[in-house]
């Protein structure tokens, strides 16, 4: 025995050392703008500005590394990048397949129209549709073959992110665009301000009465969930495999001039900007994690009225890098221009912000050499210069190695509302209420004009089932399902009754919404309390986990518990509320909880 160990021993010994193969990181980005099949006015402008931001992020903010030369850009306007037609995109997914080796990362991103057009194979889809990517050579449907020419359809999706996960890869899709969802363009913005990711299907000659009889949407356990917009590879796959999704099938999203307040702001799909900013923020955070945060800005900053829908092992941390908490603070660059940091408006920096300075990333708070106030903010970098704060002025001789650190969440309690157009009989009534309203709605609701970026749009809906109610809708002035849409009457109301009942659906709207804003700003901090949500059914009485992305479908009778465990030292006050989808605010637990 001790000589075949050693012979064993030796014998390994003898064996050539062979480095080992180093993971290399790999983005195809594809952003449709313009479809010269199409009329013009379906045309996009947002997707090619955000295959421009990922790409930016992604070769100089991303936790992991992404080499320039492994991110291929396919969007039309954009200076070098290849015009996205159906080949083009099935080449670079090729070429990327031959590429990648086991153990390699791949980032998908897709900006532009989708749509739906009857399943080829309907046993495929619990709705008999497939959902459709539309290339910049979409032609229009074909009844002889069934198809819409040049589309990219879900199965041949699934098909690509197959190939590559057979290869050993882990991939991560990311889809801003929507289908089978409706909405109504209820104010009309200037400059086309908010376009749709939406193509009806009669823009491709397609029969909407002839999908609808084929769509059966019958799921047969509702908490399944809904169906994911694109198939994703079949189970047993070598490499993992995570997608995000602006939209439900059953929903539309918008592109829109973001970030807000800047006057150099570009159209950008609404989800790849809040992506991008919770990444920026949280680059060490699970796909779960970032999925969460995504939705509460949504419900924060009234983005949209659609719920993006996240699939797959969402407890990996993103990019399958290394897990790490929230980014506060940058390396600092001092130029004659000031100080420079390689953070702006994606990680929540603004101009006028207040930063520290610090000598050491360790250091506390109260050991800052002084501070710096930001003067001009881009998305991913920032220029400060000294300010006097609390006394202590930024001395003349610096340490190299400067770090400049957020110290708090600024929070804006403020909610900007823009008022409807005048001229219909609700507007009409809704200005002689203004002052009143104003009065009762109290400093930190402003009312602005119609062509003012804003929170909340008042907006009148003529064609709706209430035509003299002035409607209350998200940013984008786009209204979605109207039966969960907030909306006050006009014609049953003198001008103090309009005022009192329109600035009570306002101030509760604030109010919630600015709890969530106080939530996420203090919520964690460094309390060691874990938190789970778990749930029960008539059915199935054992208490298990509900995972919060996707959002969760739940059914009367189903309850929920919170179940909060304390890990401090010491005891800790515990208060449980609720907040309501129709804004409400709910008491349900305060209580003492021991270690």
């Amino acid at each position: 025995m001790l000589r075949a160990l050693l012979t064993s021993a030796l014998a390994v010994v003898a064996l050539p050392v062979l480095p080992a193969l180093a993971r290399e990181n790999h983005a195809l980005l594809i952003g449709v703008n313009q479809y010269p099949g199409l009329d013009e006015r379906w045309w996009l402008k947002g997707p090619g500005n955000d295959v421009q931001l990922v790409a930016t992020y992604l070769t100089s903010q991303a936790p992991v590394t992404f080499a320039a030369d492994n991110v291929t850009v396919l969007s039309d306007g954009v200076e070098g990048a290849t015009v996205p037609t159906l080949g083009a995109i099935r080449q670079a997914m090729a070429d990327l397949t031959d590429k990648v080796q086991p153990g390699d990362f791949v980032y998908l991103h897709f900006s532009g129209h989708g749509s739906q057009s009857p399943a080829l194979d309907p046993t495929t889809e619990l709705d008999g549709l497939d959902e459709i990517f539309l290339p910049a050579d979409i032609g229009p449907w074909s009844n002889k073959v069934g198809v819409v020419e040049n589309a990219l359809v879900d199965d041949e999706i699934g098909t690509m992110i197959a190939a590559l996960r057979d290869k050993g890869v882990d991939v991560w899709a990311v889809f801003d665009s929507c289908h089978s969802g409706t909405v109504t363009r209820a104010v009309e913005l200037a400059d086309d301000e908010v376009l749709l990711r939406q193509l009806p299907p009669e823009a491709l000659g397609m029969d909407p009465d002839a999908l609808d009889a084929v769509a059966t949407r019958g799921l047969d356990d509702p908490r399944a969930g809904a169906e994911a917009p694109f198939d994703s590879a079949a189970d047993g796959q070598e490499g993992s495999f995570v997608a995000f999704f602006a939209a439900q099938t059953t929903e539309a999203t918008p592109e829109k001039k973001m970030p807000r307040g800047k006057p150099d702001r570009k159209p950008q799909g609404v989800f790849t900007y809040t992506l991008m900013e919770v990444l920026a923020e949280y680059p060490g955070a699970t796909y779960g994690q970032v999925g969460q945060e995504v939705l509460r800005r949504y419900s924060v900053s009234n983005l949209a009225q659609s719920t993006p829908l996240f699939e797959g092992d969402l407890d990996q941390t993103v990019f399958a890098g290394e897990a790490g908490g929230r980014v506060s603070q940058w390396r600092a660059e001092v130029t004659e221009a000031g100080f420079q940091i390689p953070a702006g408006s994606l990680h929540g920096l603004s101009e006028g912000a207040v930063l520290a300075v610090m000598a050491s990333a360790a250091d506390a708070d109260d050991a800052a050499l002084g501070y710096v106030q930001l003067a001009s903010v881009e998305a991913f970098s920032s220029t400060g210069q000294p300010v006097d704060k609390d006394g202590k002025a930024l001395p003349t001789d610096l340490p190299k190695g400067l770090t400049l650190r957020k110290l708090e969440e600024g929070l804006d309690f403020t909610l900007t509302v823009a008022l409807p157009p005048a001229g219909s009989a609700p507007a009409d009534a809704l200005q002689a209420a203004l002052t009143e309203l104003q009065e009762f709605s109290g400093p930190r609701l402003t009312y602005v004009g119609p062509d003012q970026d804003a929170d909340l749009r008042l907006a009148v809906l003529p064609d709706s089932p209430r035509p003299d109610a002035i409607w209350v809708l998200p940013s984008t002035g786009l209204a979605g399902d109207l039966a969960a849409t907030p909306s006050v009457s006009t014609q049953d109301k003198d001008a103090t009754d309009l005022a009192l009942t329109l600035s009570d659906t306002l101030v509760r709207m604030a109010r919630a919404q600015n709890l969530l804003k106080l939530g996420a700003a203090v919520g964690a901090g460094d309390l060691d309390v874990d938190v789970l949500i778990q749930t029960k059914t008539a059915e199935e009485e054992t208490l298990r986990a509900l995972p919060l992305a996707p959002v969760p479908t739940l059914l009367p009778e189903d309850e929920v518990h919170v179940l909060a465990r304390n890990n401090t030292d010491g005891p800790v006050d515990i208060n449980v509320l609720y907040i309501g989808a129709d804004w409400s605010i709910s008491h349900w637990f305060s209580g003492r909880l021991q270690p």
